[in-house]
């Protein structure tokens, strides 16, 4: 697996507590492979209905391109235009060093709050990531992962008052843990996931302490066949969550959910339709 992300040490675990829960809002999403220099363009539309004006259907384009203008230097990761007419330009490139990915995110209404990223990985089992967020020090954030062993991965994230957060991130067989310890050691939170055969996966987690103290969460995932795919999640507010993910055909995938909270009796819903 190799190193990854400080924040995606839980990522297992949030494969089945977070990811394709669609409980709210209606969404088509259409992804496009062009024949111009092999550019992408992702067309999401959002069908909000019961607003002020009626039902309305904001849109987001998007285009990534691999080699823009037939340059293979650097690649325009995003271009988006949403809803209001905003822009948001993201570039990257791996050519200038070797091990090293460039990232630069332009503000552009404002060029001192662009973001960048600088991320190596030349070293064997470690990641190295610098992000910049301004051009104040306190606006700095670095990273380390590092694999020990297939089994476990270390992580250190700094960032203003420079006190570290900790993550491990540990596996055996069907078994998944990880653990962090953030805000200054006042915040533990801990994740953990069970994958039976090929079919079935249960997941919880809990946290301690911190401004997300008391916050937990335990899931299931079962998969039916390899297009269907059935969640369940309940929360500490006694909300509980269902999604179903299908695949219509190849290219046609469905996701809907439901989401019930049983202290209010309210209940909410969201379908998506992608297409690529």
């Amino acid at each position: 697996m190799g190193p990854m992300k400080f924040d995606d040490l839980e990522k297992t675990a949030k494969e089945v507590l977070s990811d394709d829960y669609q409980t709210s809002g209606y969404q088509f999403k259409a992804k496009q492979k062009t024949s111009w220099q092999g550019s992408v363009v992702t067309t999401a539309v959002d069908l909000v209905p019961g607003s002020k004006d009626g039902v309305f259907t904001p849109s987001k384009l998007t285009w990534r391109l691999p080699t823009p203008m037939g340059c293979p230097f650097f690649v325009i990761d995003k271009l988006e235009v949403d809803k209001k007419g905003g822009i948001k330009l993201e570039t990257s490139t791996e050519k200038a060093v070797k091990g090293l990915k460039i990232e630069v995110k332009p503000e552009l209404s404002d060029p001192l709050k662009t973001k960048s990223t600088l991320t190596y990985t030349a070293l064997k089992d470690v990641r190295l990531a610098l992000d910049t967020k301004g051009i104040e020090v306190k606006d700095l954030v670095g990273e380390l992962t590092y694999q020990p062993c297939a089994a476990a991965i270390l992580g250190v994230k700094f960032a203003a008052p420079w006190c570290p957060d900790v993550g491990l991130r540990a596996t055996h067989g069907p078994f998944f843990a990880s653990i962090y310890a953030k805000e200054m050691f006042k915040q533990y939170s801990l994740s953990c996931h069970y994958k039976y055969g090929d079919n079935f996966r249960v997941a919880g987690s809990y946290t301690c302490g911190g401004k997300k103290g008391g916050s937990c969460a335990l899931g299931l995932m079962y998969s039916c066949n390899k297009n269907t795919t059935m969640k369940l999640k309940m929360e500490r507010d006694m909300s509980v969550s269902c999604a179903l993910k299908q695949s219509l055909a190849k290219g046609f995938t469905l996701t809907g959910g439901l989401k019930y909270g049983m202290q209010k009796g309210d209940y909410t819903c969201g379908l998506q339709l992608s297409v690529e």
